[in-house]
């Protein structure tokens, strides 16, 4: 039975848009950073909630809307992010890509170290 739009995963769309753009795991690992090996978890859905920032990358270079890749990865309820919740989201991903890879990967460590710190 073919799947409705409210069924489709993330894994589908990302696959999908990967397909009608031509780009091989290895092509969307040269643009983004994201291992091919990930990549291909998160299309077969092993990885179902990945980081924001993937999906950041992604939604880039797919030219997906992120907010339905957030929905799809459980990270808003029906499709609504609150204005000041998305606008906090929008802030620290371009302030992410301002970075160098080098500085990219020591706020991610930052990051991973606060929320190691309060239990999360």
């Amino acid at each position: 039975m073919p799947r409705t739009r409210t069924d489709r995963t993330l894994g589908d769309v990302l696959a999908s848009a990967r397909i009608a753009r031509g780009l091989s795991l290895r092509d969307v690992e040269r643009a983004t950073g994201v291992r091919s090996g990930h990549l291909s978890q998160l299309e077969t859905g092993t990885i179902h909630k990945p980081e924001m920032a993937i999906l950041w990358e992604l939604a880039a270079l797919y030219d997906l809307a992120f907010t339905e890749l957030l929905v799809l990865a459980g990270y808003a309820q029906d499709g609504h992010t609150s204005g000041r919740q998305r606008q906090r989201m929008t802030v620290a991903l371009r302030a992410m890509g301002e970075l160098t890879p080098a500085e990219q990967a020591e706020a991610l460590r930052y990051m991973a170290d606060l929320k190691a710190r309060r239990g999360g």
